[in-house]
């Protein structure tokens, strides 16, 4: 098995000091075989399609506006 060496900040590294009873590493194992699961079935997906990055640019940004106006629907205008 790999080893890594992971940087986290000084207050990170006392709130999880405050957890011993925790295994930090198998919490960071997790996360890391979760995103590796997501990009395999991102890759999957990707694997055959003819979308161009500017047209997930296009679609993006059509998307962060949706969901800007139901955010600003909901809670009012933040500008």
């Amino acid at each position: 098995m790999g080893n890594m060496t992971l940087a986290v900040s000084d207050e990170l590294q006392e709130k999880m000091s405050k957890h011993k009873e925790i295994r930090w590493s198998n919490i960071a194992r997790e996360t890391f075989e979760e995103r590796i699961k997501e990009l395999e079935l991102m890759d999957k997906i990707l694997k055959d399609s003819k979308l161009t990055e500017a047209d997930a640019e296009e679609i993006g940004n059509k998307v962060k506006a949706e969901i800007r106006k139901r955010f600003e629907k909901r809670f009012g205008s933040w500008n």
